[in-house]
């Protein structure tokens, strides 16, 4: 403080003016009523006068007055200046503490004061202001004082020991911004990482402006709130001491004259109990020594002047609780009230308390997130150099000036500046103080190995050791911070010495480290006690630790205080009171220096003291050695523990105090090179069986680094501290796990040191010649980094990208670059860099011989620094693309790339576009050298600015190019002066693809220039321009013949001049230009202005373009006129083929040539007139015209408009078109009245074929050269009513025979189908009339099935009204009279029924009557058996109906017999009842199969059967009858005295019901057939049985099962007396061997055989090879009567092949063999077919699954045309190929028979040959080409000879790769085929959308699985 100065008249007015200055400013703060009364101590005549001073005056005016009354007092008396200066101290707020001062000496205690009053203010006593300010004054300068002693001592205990003096102008410090624009700086991060983040040391949490130091940052920090963040051991703690003592001293940047208050967090986390801001300072930061009244005038004064304080808070980061932003407007607290403490700091930081205060906070670079928008400034301490971590290391060592110490401490530095480890461990202090501690205690052992007996020696390690407890307590000082988060950073080997040879053996990983650091302490320690054990041998640092533990004195104490760091660290807890630490355990670790004592004040405010570990990481190291040897830590918790942090951090984070370094730890301590000292640790613990144990947590360990190893989600950040994890378990295989499944490692906006380079090169070089890439992207590197980057030994990629990336990184960067011998590609974008580093890098760039790509974009190279990396293309010849992008180049640039070209052959592609792109490809050496065509380069040189100066420079260079395949030069700028001067260099260029000018012609003028290319440059054979392609630009492409020769008259050339708005006058122009000699053979003028004037201009000159193809003149305006115009020219020019016109001319105008200009009129020619309004009298003139054309013509008329008008003036001209071959009107007709005018043309013109009409659909009328001599009529989706039907009829009756008449979806209804019926005897029909989807109902039905009476020729009428409409008329072929009748789903009623009967009655050629789902009742079946007369032919009649079950089936079949005397045979089959009328009859079967009949249930009939006596068969299969049924069946079965045939088929397991029929049949003598299939025999029943076999002429016991002993008694006892047996069945019985061998006797004897079915019997027991198979087949030689053979699954060898194909040439009258599953490939197959030529009546064959192939295919090509009654053919599952398919096509085109063909699953989809070839089956009825991935090739063949085959009713085609385009066909093919009832199109490319609008279009198409 200022001395005080004696009042005086002068200096009382002097100190105003001096000070007037500062005074303003403290008024100009002040509230109006203080400054009104002080300005009532003017007197009046002063001019002042109240009322201009209100509370709402302008601050102008308050100012005015202001000045006006400090200069009144300026010169008023001394008195009056006096009472003004104590006035305003007594009633002004915040006056600096030294202004305040001295205006008190100066006024003096005058108590004359006088002191103005206003009426709403209490008057105030001078006296009592005056006696209360003062002595506030005084205390607070006495509290200052205790603080500064405080301060003082503060710093006297922890600067003992310094190894350097502590200078905050020596401390260097970065200013930061904090970015609170973006949450993620780290783009890394995947969504689970989600939140902001907030960096931790390593990263940075702002963008770099400058680096200071420590005093400059706090310069002018005063009212403000500065937070200095830094990482553990960085001195921060330290730091803020030293700012205390300077401010103690009066020096440094907090002025002397604020109070200093330091508080340290960790401290504050002891107070529990919420108190007051004065509290805190008085009671908890330094109570002062007085009373209350001293506190109370300290606290008022601090209240009166917050500004005068500052409060430095350090170590935010040990903080329990956590601060958050206030986002609204802070509410000033109350500072009596008691509040929490971190609402207290809050209060402070949020400017809540003590507002205006000087607030600095210390923490960690993680936690300063949390004081965003709080803090005004924030700077990160740096860490040291390497100048100052050698200046420190050899200061440590020569502390006390012995030359023995500095010579060490040389030593020392030299070898921790070559550890990488090391280095990066000393950047902080505190680390570096322990890295010291390591290097001494291996430094003093590898002395003491050298010279053990040496006693000099002796005492100077003793000297040594008592120096080092002094710096130990050093350390503890350095350390004395603790942090939170923070990563401590490692190091490692990588598989190569990394000292030179030194006693001292340094140790390999961080955990080595640290190992060595505890053997120091404990050594340290032995040192006290006088323990002198020396190791005699070399050995690795961490032995010394396991000798040292090994030592009973030490092994429970560190045990105990490891347990105490894993506790602490469960805790979150890094001080300990001396209660929490047993005193043995305490005096050991305070001895060794593990732990240090600092002095701590609880919440009472008392003094203890507290013991903290050095560092934090020594805490975690030491917990981490618990966690590996004791068992007390559980599996789990390790797994807690054991987690990657990132450098980024969630806002949802946990805060931690410590640095998250246990992981690492652990990690290292899974180490085999750590296990000894865990086991002695372990064996330290007490545990038992602890080698195991040991082993079994590294193991555990080593899992979880292989499970993170291989998972895919980790971040940058985190795959950075995998590898350090990795490199500390020194575990290569870990290493590889880490690349395995990231071929480049990607690193983003993180800070990178040296250590993090050398952990990336431990495990990159696992990766060995595979190669590995790293990317780094904005990360803050230093040049140190890159001297580390060589050891990564297998970098294939390298990219930096970040503008951080300079010149001088670059120069580093070269100098490195040579030494990564496996570099492949190499990026540096985004950069700084400019020409000058662009030179050291292609300096360096020479020297790295395989490198293939270079990425230099987005720098700033300019022209000079793109040409250095030009000069190096020849010197690199491995090099694939460089890219130069956005490097501020010019042209000039460029044109030098281009010349480069030259000399440079390998470069295959140079792109420019405006300079902002600028890549170079190059093809590779291997491929210029190979065989192989090598593809010339090419050039894009876009949007560039061009002049004729620089355009003739960079074509010259063009024009000496090596040959280039494409030239680009679109965009930029163009004028016809440049265009001009391009095309005259053009013709030096070569180029054999094309040049692309687009945007550089936008005239006529200039498009001319380019035309005469054609003609002046031979090379050019295209030239494409579009003028006007609005919004796309202009398009101009110069195509070239690529270098290859054609000889003379073959060359063809193209000219297009689309969009050009050219006009007919432009056409001479384009003409002169082209000169005389062109040869155009594509012409393309579309899109211009010529109207028919250019049109007739261009037909003029054709005759003079002898080799044009195809003239596109569309979109030019032209009318009908020049339609009619180009309808002559089709006739008269000899080379025109093709005319497609639309919308009558004015669009698309088209003209095709061909190349033969002879006059063949057999060659087709189109004209198509597509989209137009044709009027009567256009259709008459064109037509008159193209009457002209004598060639073949197709006449389009589609989607146009034609009136019935022009349909008469069409059919007019029509007969005079005598070459027209087919007329397409399809979308043109759209009334009835016009397309019944164009079916009359089959009337008019003789040669029509078809007519194919619909409205607004497809329409087309075919014609014959010839007269036809049947036509085909379709009209269909029309509205005819019978005027319509009256007026065609007519015309067919006059027209030709018809083929088909379809008359489908026409609405016709049933008045309508009734005119037709009534007409259609008088038509000549000779296959079908379709009527369906004519909304018919059942009367509409009747009229269509009376046609069977009322037309002879009529031979089927098939009737459906369900969901799929349909109905049919079929006339007969042949002359055949049988006729047919089908009614589906047509909802009868019963008088519809007795009508039907009537009609059947009155049809004596009506043979079959079909019902199906018609909801008959029974009674109504039952009337209509009853009235159904039946002629002589007899007749068939089936009724199916879903309720034909049980009960009612066998009602409804005793109905029937009792009803009709007709039934000759009466079957229901499941649901179907099945008649079989003649008269006269008597009946003769009954059958009731599979329908759910049970024994009970047979009685009814009984009495009816007994009745007919004539009944020869019966058959009850596939139902329950059980033992009842049987008994029922046995007693009537002898009343039957003509039965031969009894078929009881079974699916029960009663052995009863087989031995109860046999005994019946036994006496059942007339039995001769029998069929027991399924039956379960017994021994009793086979003993039965074989006294009934001799007379039987067939026998079917498929599916039986019986014991070994009872099949062969059968088989050798029945089947040997069988001789009259013609058939006999046995599939998949159960016969062993001996069986087969006895049943093979017995087949010698029966020589009547002629069906034959032992399927699935040949591989029941025994292989093919079996003899007993061989037997079988050697018997069958005797059967030659034999007509049906089925083996299937008999898998025959080749010896039973031989003996099969014996038999055929005896089988003369084979009718049917099934050989499924029977052969053994392709050879086989071959010889089989071979042997069947002889078989000619074969009329069924079956080879499914036998792997047959192409051989096999081409003898069936030979074979089966012979077999002219072959009607099924079956070779599926089988592997037949593209060939065999044509082969077997072949074979298919003669099978005239064939009805059923199944190709499922062949083998090849080739099927189109065989889909071609049906064809030619007329019969055939089912094709089956499933599961042979087919496409729509075969279902297009298909729909396509669909009208051929009109018996084909369905066709399997699931499972292949039909697409909707197939389908489509499919469907359009079916209206001309009604037959056809069932598509299958499962399992193809057909959408679920798709497949139900197709399946709606016809819904025959199946695409379900059903």
């Amino acid at each position: 403080m200022d001395e005080e100065v004696d009042p005086g008249d002068e200096n009382v007015n002097s100190v105003l003016a001096q000070e007037s200055s500062e005074l303003f400013d403290v008024l100009s703060c002040q509230s109006p009523t203080v400054i009104m009364r002080l300005c009532q101590m003017m007197p009046s005549g002063a001019g002042w006068n109240m009322g201009h001073l209100a509370p709402t005056s302008s601050s102008a005016a308050v100012t005015e007055r202001i000045k006006a009354m400090l200069e009144y007092f300026r010169v008023a008396s001394a008195a009056d200046c006096r009472n003004f200066l104590q006035s305003m101290c007594i009633l002004c707020e915040n006056i600096p503490m030294r202004l305040e001062s001295r205006l008190m000496s100066v006024a003096g205690y005058a108590n004359n004061v006088r002191f103005p009053t206003l009426t709403d203010c209490s008057p105030l006593s001078p006296s009592e202001q005056q006696l209360i300010k003062r002595p506030r004054i005084d205390h607070w300068e006495q509290y200052i004082a205790s603080v500064v002693s405080l301060m003082l001592r503060k710093w006297e205990r922890l600067s003992e020991g310094l190894v350097r003096e502590v200078q905050l102008e020596n401390v260097w410090v970065s200013l930061r911004t904090t970015n609170r624009g973006r949450d993620r700086p780290d783009q890394t991060p995947g969504p689970a990482d989600r939140g902001s983040r907030t960096p931790e040391p390593d990263g940075d949490f702002g963008s770099l402006e400058s680096k200071v130091t420590l005093e400059t940052f706090l310069q002018g920090c005063a009212g403000k709130v500065t937070v200095v963040a830094g990482q553990p051991g960085s001195g921060k703690t330290l730091l803020m001491s030293c700012l205390g003592q300077q401010w103690a001293h009066g020096l440094g940047p907090i002025p002397s004259s604020y109070l200093f208050v330091l508080l340290e967090f960790r401290q504050l986390n002891l107070i529990s109990s919420p108190l007051s801001l004065s509290e805190l300072l008085l009671r908890y930061y330094l109570p002062p020594k007085r009373g209350d009244n001293e506190k109370r005038a300290i606290v008022d004064y601090l209240l009166s002047n917050p500004e005068q304080s500052c409060w430095v808070l350090d170590g935010y980061d040990e903080f329990n609780s956590k601060l958050t932003r206030q986002e609204v407007q802070r509410k000033p607290l109350d500072p009596e009230k008691a509040l929490p403490v971190a609402d207290l700091i809050s209060g402070l930081l949020n400017r809540q308390l003590l507002p205006g205060c000087t607030v600095l906070v210390t923490s960690r670079v993680r936690d300063v997130r949390d004081l965003e928008g709080i803090s005004d400034k924030v700077g990160q301490l740096l860490g040291w150099d390497r100048y100052e971590i050698k200046e420190y290391v050899v200061n440590f060592f020569g502390v006390k000036g012995d030359s023995a110490n500095r010579a060490l401490g040389v030593q020392a530095a030299d070898l921790l500046l070559s550890s990488r480890h090391l280095l990066a461990m000393s950047y902080l202090p505190a680390l570096c103080n322990i890295c010291c501690i390591c290097l001494k205690h291996l430094l003093l052992e590898a002395e003491t190995k050298l010279q053990p007996g040496d006693r000099e020696e002796e005492r100077g390690n003793e000297t040594r050791k008592k120096a080092t407890e002094k710096e130990l307590k050093e350390g503890q000082i350095a350390g004395e911070r603790r942090g939170g988060s923070q990563d401590i950073t490692r190091d490692g080997t990588n598989g190569r010495a990394q000292l030179p040879p030194t006693p001292a053996q340094i140790p390999s990983t961080l955990t080595q480290v640290y190992l060595t650091v505890l053997g120091a302490f404990l050594s340290h320690h032995s040192g006290k006690k006088g323990n002198s054990d020396k190791a005699k041998t070399t050995k690795p640092p961490q032995s010394t630790v396991c000798r040292l533990i090994a030592q009973s004195q030490y092994q429970s104490e560190l045990c105990e205080l490891s347990q105490l760091a894993w506790r602490g660290l469960e805790e979150n807890k890094v001080l300990f009171l001396k209660e929490d630490i047993p005193q043995d355990v305490l005096e050991f670790s305070v001895t060794t220096g593990l732990l240090s004592q600092v002095e701590l004040r609880l919440e009472d405010g008392i003094l203890v003291n507290a013991y903290c570990f050095i560092h934090l990481t020594i805490q975690e190291f030491l917990a981490a050695l618990r966690i590996m040897t004791s068992n007390d830590v559980s599996d789990a918790q390790l797994r807690k523990r054991f987690s990657l942090k990132t450098r980024w951090m969630t806002k949802s984070d946990q805060r931690t105090v410590f640095t998250d370094s246990l992981h690492t730890f652990v990690c290292g301590l899974a180490s085999q090179h750590c296990t000894a000292a865990l086991l002695q640790m372990a064996r330290a613990s007490g545990g038992t069986g602890v080698q195991t144990w040991v082993q079994k947590r590294q193991a555990l360990v080593l899992k979880l680094l292989k499970n993170l190893c291989h998972s895919n989600t980790l971040t940058g950040p985190k795959i950075l501290e995998l590898c350090h994890c990795v490199q500390e378990s020194q575990d290569h295989q870990l290493a590889k796990e880490v690349v395995g499944t990231r071929p480049t490692l990607e690193l983003r906006n993180i800070r990178l040191l040296p250590n993090d380079i050398d952990a990336l090169a431990f495990v990159v070089n696992s990766v060995g010649d595979n190669g590995i890439g790293l990317d780094f992207g904005a990360c803050s590197m230093e040049l140190e980094c890159l001297d580390v980057l060589p050891r990564c030994q297998y970098i294939h990629y390298l990219s930096f990208r970040s503008r951080k990336y300079g010149d001088k990184f670059a120069e580093k960067l070269s100098s490195i670059l040579p030494e990564l011998t496996t570099l492949r590609k190499l990026e540096f974008c985004g950069a700084s860099l400019t020409a000058t580093g662009a030179a050291s890098l292609a300096s360096a760039l020479e020297k790295c011989p395989d490198i293939n790509e270079i990425n230099l974009s987005d720098n700033s190279l300019k022209d000079e620094g793109m040409q250095h990396i030009a000069d190096i293309f020849t010197k690199l010849p491995r090099l694939a693309s460089v890219m130069l992008s956005r490097n501020n180049s010019s042209l000039k640039a460029v044109d030098y790339l281009i010349g480069k070209m030259s000399s440079c052959l390998n470069i295959q592609h140079l792109h420019a576009d405006a300079m902002k792109e600028v890549i170079v490809n190059f093809s590779q050496l291997s491929d210029m050298s190979s065989y192989k065509t090598k593809s010339e380069p090419t050039i894009s040189l876009l949007n560039q600015k061009w002049s004729k100066p620089e355009m003739q420079k960079v074509a010259k260079s063009l024009a000496c190019c090596p040959t280039l395949s494409v030239l680009d030069m679109s965009g930029g700028q163009w004028n016809v002066e440049i265009l001009r001067t391009l095309t005259q260099f053009l013709p030096k260029f070569s180029v054999t693809n094309k040049i692309i000018l687009n945007d550089s012609c936008s005239s006529v003028e200039g498009l001319v220039v380019l035309t005469g290319l054609l003609s002046n440059c031979p090379a050019v054979v295209e030239l494409h321009i579009s003028l006007q392609s609005s919004p796309e630009p202009v398009q101009v492409s110069i195509v070239f013949s690529g270098g290859r020769e054609k000889p003379a008259g073959q060359t063809s050339k193209t000219l297009c001049l689309s969009c050009c708005g050219l006009l007919h006058i432009d056409l001479e122009r384009v003409w002169r230009s082209l000169g005389t000699s062109c040869d155009l053979t594509v012409l393309d003028l579309s899109s211009n202005r010529l109207g028919n004037k250019g049109l007739r201009k261009l037909l003029d000159v054709l005759p003079h373009l002898s080799n044009i193809q195809e003239i596109n003149a569309s979109n030019n305006g032209v009318s009908m006129e020049g339609v009619v115009m180009l309808a002559g020219t089709l006739g008269s020019s000899n080379s025109l083929r093709e005319i497609h016109i639309s919308n009558g001319g004015r669009e698309q105008v088209i003209l095709k040539f061909c190349s033969d200009k002879s006059d063949d009129k057999q060659q087709l020619r189109m004209f198509r007139l597509n989209n137009s309004i044709l009027l009567p009298s256009d259709v008459t003139t064109l037509c008159r015209r193209l009457v002209e054309c004598r060639s073949h013509l197709e006449l389009d008329l589609s989607h146009s408009s034609l009136e019935d008008e022009a349909i008469k003036n069409l059919l007019k001209v029509l007969p005079e078109m005598v070459s027209l071959q087919r007329l397409n009107v399809g979308n043109s007709i759209s009334s009835i009245t016009g397309a019944l005018i164009l079916v009359s043309c089959l009337t008019v013109s003789q040669r029509v074929t078809s007519v194919e009409l619909r409205p607004q659909s497809e329409g087309f009328i075919h014609f014959d050269r010839v007269k036809t001599e049947h036509a085909s009529c379709r009209l269909t989706h029309f509205s005819l009513d019978c005027n319509n039907l009256e007026r065609l009829t007519e015309i067919l009756e006059q027209g030709p025979p018809l083929f088909d008449l379809d008359l489908s979806s026409n609405q016709l209804k049933d008045e309508g189908v009734k005119c037709l019926m009534d007409s259609l005897p008088r038509l000549k029909i000779t296959s079908f009339v379709n009527l369906s989807n004519n909304s018919l109902t059942q009367q509409g039905l009747l009229y269509v099935a009376s046609t069977l009476c009322t037309c002879d020729n009529i031979s089927g009428v098939e009737v459906s009204m369900g969901a799929e409409e349909r109905c049919l008329i079929w006339f007969r072929h042949h002359r055949d009279s049988e006729k047919t009748l089908s009614i589906r789903e047509s909802r009868l009623e019963r008088e519809h029924l007795v009508r039907l009967a009537e009609i059947s009655s009155n049809c004596p050629n009506l043979t079959k009557l079909e019902f199906k789902n018609n909801l008959l009742h029974s009674e109504w079946i039952e009337d209509f058996v009853k009235e159904l007369n039946i002629g002589q032919r007899g007749c068939s009649v089936s009724i199916e109906e879903c309720w034909i079950r049980a009960e009612k089936a066998i009602h409804l079949v005793s109905r029937c017999l009792e009803l009709s005397s007709n039934i000759q045979t009466i079957k229901v089959d499941q649901t179907t009842l099945h008649l079989s009328l003649m008269k006269p009859t008597e009946l003769m079967s009954v059958s009731l199969v599979d329908c759910a009949l049970e024994g009970h249930q047979l009685a009814s009939m009984w009495t009816i059967i007994q009745r007919c006596p004539s009944l020869t068969e019966l058959d009850f299969s596939i139902n329950s009858l059980g033992i009842e049924g049987a008994e029922s069946l046995s007693s009537v079965l002898p009343s039957l005295p003509n039965l031969t045939s009894l078929s009881i088929v079974s699916k029960e397991t009663c052995k009863a019901v087989a031995e109860k029929l046999s005994e019946a049949l036994l006496q059942s003598t007339t039995v001769q057939c029998l069929n027991l299939s399924g039956h379960v025999i017994s021994d009793t029943a086979a003993q039965t049985m074989t006294r009934m076999f001799p007379r039987l002429r067939s026998l079917n016991l498929s599916h039986c099962s019986w014991s070994p002993a009872e099949g062969l008694q059968l088989v050798t006892a029945a089947l040997r007396q069988c001789v009259s047996l013609e058939g006999l069945c046995l599939d998949s019985v159960h016969l062993d061997e001996n069986s087969r061998v006895c049943l093979a006797q017995a087949l010698m004897n029966i020589h009547s055989i002629r069906r034959l079915k032992l399927n699935k019997i040949g591989t029941v027991m025994e292989p093919p090879e079996a003899n007993s198979v061989l037997d079988l087949l050697h018997a069958m030689e005797g059967l030659k009567q034999m007509q049906e053979i089925e083996l299937k699954g008999w898998r025959l060898a080749d010896r039973a092949v031989e003996q099969m194909t014996r038999l055929f040439p005896v089988w003369t009258e084979l009718r049917k063999i099934s050989l499924s599953k029977t052969l053994n490939g392709d050879q086989s197959g071959d010889k089989l077919l071979g042997a069947l030529i002889s078989c000619s009546h074969l009329e069924e064959l079956y080879l499914c699954g036998n792997g047959l192939g192409d051989l096999t295919a081409a003898r069936m090509a030979l074979v089966l045309p012979s077999m002219t009654h072959l009607t099924v053919l079956d070779i599926s599952e089988n592997t037949i190929g593209c060939e065999g398919s044509v082969s077997l096509s072949k074979a298919i085109i003669c099978m005239k028979n064939l009805t059923k063909i199944q190709l499922t699953s062949v083998g090849t989809s080739e099927l189109c040959a065989v889909a071609s070839s049906l064809a030619h089956c007329p019969l055939i009825q089912d094709v089956g080409l499933g599961w042979n991935n087919c496409g729509d090739e075969v279902a297009l063949e298909l729909a396509r000879v669909l009208p051929f085959c009109q018996k084909l009713n369905r066709i399997d085609l699931e499972a292949n790769i039909v697409t909707v385009f197939g389908v489509d066909a499919l469907v359009r093919a079916l209206q001309s085929c009604p037959a056809v009832q069932l598509i299958k199109l499962w399992r193809n490319k057909v959408h679920p959308n798709e497949a139900h609008r197709l399946s709606l279009k016809d819904r025959r198409l199946n695409f379900s699985s059903t």
